[in-house]
């Protein structure tokens, strides 16, 4: 082989060299868009903090040998404010977006990215949605750049009343929920699963408040007490949850409770020492989850004196080393198909991102509200109490089917 050819076939095993860890030591941003003021600013500033640690961890142990680096963005809990935040950060370069705290924010971003990536080949971004569970949004509005790693209302409501079922003292069901895309779900397929499970259980009241106004629930606490509920389904988070609790504990009102994030910031210290055996969680995770998942939490609380609960954080940091690894690329469009159909081992098993749709498919678990004990040790904001599991639901159960007609690009 003359210096020539043997230059020439150097230089093309680098590139192939290249070109197979193309995003071998790249730094992927991502822009996290969620509130730091107003009345959810705490659950805004712990789930940021979340994103920060676990971008540390993964940055050092990714299949695709990338950095992770978080642009936090404060959007008011505003769509307009959030708009804005997506313009900032897609003009800084950003490819990524994450959001979860309001259905409402999640339905404009969706929709001003579809737009921004048919208009702008070549600089697509990908949405990574950590909390908002609308079902529409992986139904009827499904989009090929929008991927959810919580799961949806229909999914925790199949769940939920599938547990809901088997109690008999169940009798008179009030719902109370946030007015708008997610309260609004909540209800709706509360109502239908009820009917459809246990057709003996009466609605005794409906209630949609406004989303992160409300500073004293006790009229609507006097409304549940006064229609004889037995059992409150809500779907409230941050605020809106603990106050609510607060004025269930101050009101006297001993019914159950089944939510959704009763983990959440401030909803612990709310309920304190009362609500135990009465107040349920659906969620895909819990305080509890033992092995590598206890080992981080307690370094969390360490390092901010604050708890760890917004697990789906992990998954979108799997998914992208994994996808990109795949892909050999941080191209949102390579990494995107990447992640269709993705299967990968988390916290608990194996998961998937469903292709048909882009939702996880993951197990569910009901917890209760009880005294932390040696078994189930994790005390959340110091209370002395925890979640403790009570029924696991694999994925299979929690799974619902989808009405998604896709349209992907070319």
């Amino acid at each position: 082989m003359n210096t020539t050819t043997r230059l020439i076939a150097a230089a093309a095993l680098a590139a192939c060299s290249v070109g197979a860890f193309a995003q071998k030591g790249e730094t992927v941003k991502i822009a996290w868009i969620d509130p730091l003021s107003g009345l959810m600013a705490p659950v805004g500033s712990n789930q940021l903090k979340s994103f920060q640690f676990f971008a540390e961890k993964f940055s050092k142990t990714n299949p695709a040998g990338v950095k992770f680096e978080i642009i936090g963005i404060d959007n008011k809990l505003s769509p307009a404010e959030s708009l804005n935040a997506l313009k900032a950060a897609m003009d800084q370069g950003v490819r990524y977006i994450t959001q979860g705290n309001s259905s409402g924010i999640a339905g404009a971003l969706i929709d001003a990215i579809n737009k921004h990536n048919e208009r702008n080949p070549g600089k697509e971004v990908i949405f990574l949605n950590h909390s908002a569970v609308d079902p529409d949004f992986t139904n009827s509005k499904c989009s090929y750049w929008h991927f959810r790693f919580d799961a949806d209302t229909s999914m925790k409501i199949e769940a939920m009343t599938t547990f809901m079922k088997d109690d008999q003292a169940i009798k008179k069901v009030y719902l109370l929920n946030q007015n708008y895309s997610h309260g609004h779900q909540v209800a709706k397929f509360a109502k239908e699963n009820l009917a459809r499970k246990r057709s003996d259980v009466q609605i005794v009241g409906e209630d949609l408040h406004p989303l992160a106004q409300v500073r004293d629930f006790s009229p609507y606490i006097a409304k549940i007490k006064a229609s004889g509920a037995d059992t409150v389904i809500t779907g409230n988070w941050g605020s809106d949850l603990a106050l609510l609790v607060k004025a269930a504990n101050e009101g006297g009102y001993n019914g159950k409770f089944y939510t959704y994030y009763t983990g959440v910031t401030g909803t612990p210290t709310a309920l304190g020492q009362s609500g135990g055996g009465r107040v349920y969680q659906i969620a895909y995770g819990h305080y509890n989850m033992g092995g590598q998942m206890d080992k981080w939490a307690a370094e969390f609380k360490t390092k901010f004196n604050d708890d760890f609960y917004t697990h789906s954080i992990i998954r979108i940091y799997e998914s992208l080393g994994a996808a990109m690894a795949k892909a050999k690329s941080t191209d949102p469009v390579k990494v995107a198909a990447a992640m269709e159909g993705l299967k990968f081992m988390t916290f608990n098993g194996e998961v998937e991102i469903r292709k048909t749709d882009h939702q996880l498919q993951q197990p569910l678990y009901m917890t209760v509200w009880q005294k932390a004990d040696k078994k189930y040790a994790y005390s959340p904001e110091n209370t002395g109490m925890t979640l403790a599991p009570v029924k696991d639901f694999p994925s299979y159960v929690a799974s619902t089917p989808t009405s998604c007609q896709m349209k992907r690009p070319g």
